[in-house]
């Protein structure tokens, strides 16, 4: 089935109580601005806000009035955590088809929708049965509950695993000018070999929550292109994870919806090549390879 995702996807990790503490009015207004902005995909985990961010969501959307087939709707499950509601005394994975099943029901009822366009494995579990996986997965689309199946922080070998049994959509990772490994470990290779879709959480990377040469290399660079482009650094990184040929959608964690609204501007920007691999190379403090 076919799933069309906008160029930027809206993280809502941080609308909750984790960050922003939107009221049910003040997130119906960023998703309206999202919307507004051509972002109509939103990103959940069941985890979030000590599993409460989804169901604040869900009242907001409801009141925002946006049709529901005009947005797509990411949730992520497979984290036992011992935050929030839940009577956990150990952070654990579980992978269970019961479990599975039990979670992607919760993600909609909370999110007060009928289905989910693409749920995904939050990360992988070394006990994870690739068969239970497939067999919830099938139960959930020949209910019409999800889309797809999609997975997240997973390797490649652990994303063929699940591959072997059923169809993987995407694999959401860190990736960034300062998180570079997928675009050199073989990640990249692999999702455009198997069309898989790569999205990006924290796109951003580090450079601004970090005192070190790396970001204050950065730092100086994206000061000179900044000027050069007329675009605000967060842009300049935004177009450089896009750039990619992997077709990497970065998963933006604003609060902000001008931010969002500035973000988008990454969608048309295109650096010129020595621009890109210059953020490359300092990121690395180095000639690349």
């Amino acid at each position: 089935m076919s799933i069309t995702l906008s160029p930027i996807i809206a993280g809502a990790m941080n609308w909750g109580v984790w960050q922003a503490n939107f009221t049910t009015a003040e997130m119906a207004r960023m998703i309206h601005s999202c919307f507004d902005n051509g972002i109509t995909t939103f990103d959940h985990a069941d985890i979030y806000g000590g599993y409460t961010t989804e169901a604040e969501f869900g009242k907001a959307f409801t009141q925002s009035g946006i049709a529901r087939e005009k947005i797509q709707l990411i949730s992520k499950c497979g984290i036992q955590h011992t935050v929030g509601n839940r009577p956990t005394k150990v952070k654990h994975y579980d992978y269970s088809k019961e479990y599975i099943l039990w979670s992607a029901e919760n993600s909609l009822k909370f999110l007060q929708t009928d289905h989910l366009d693409i749920l995904l494995l939050h990360r992988p579990s070394p006990l994870m049965q690739p068969d239970e996986i497939a067999e919830a997965a099938q139960k959930l689309k020949q209910e019409g509950k999800i889309k797809a199946l999609g997975v997240s922080n997973f390797t490649t070998s652990q994303t063929e695993l699940i591959r072997s049994r059923t169809d993987v959509f995407c694999n959401q990772i860190e990736f960034s000018a300062t998180h570079l490994n997928p675009m050199l470990d073989g990640s990249f290779d692999y999702m455009m070999m198997n069309n898989i879709k790569p999205m990006a959480w924290s796109p951003i990377g580090s450079i601004f929550k970090e005192h070190n040469d790396q970001s204050h290399r950065l730092k100086l660079l994206l000061a000179e292109l900044v000027a050069k482009y007329g675009v605000t650094a967060d842009v300049i990184l935004l177009a450089w994870i896009m750039q990619h040929p992997a077709g990497v959608v970065p998963v933006s964690g604003s609060a902000s919806p001008e931010r969002f609204k500035n973000q988008m501007k990454a969608v048309n920007l295109k650096l010129e090549l020595e621009d890109w691999f210059a953020i490359w190379t300092e990121s690395i403090g180095n000639k690349v390879p």
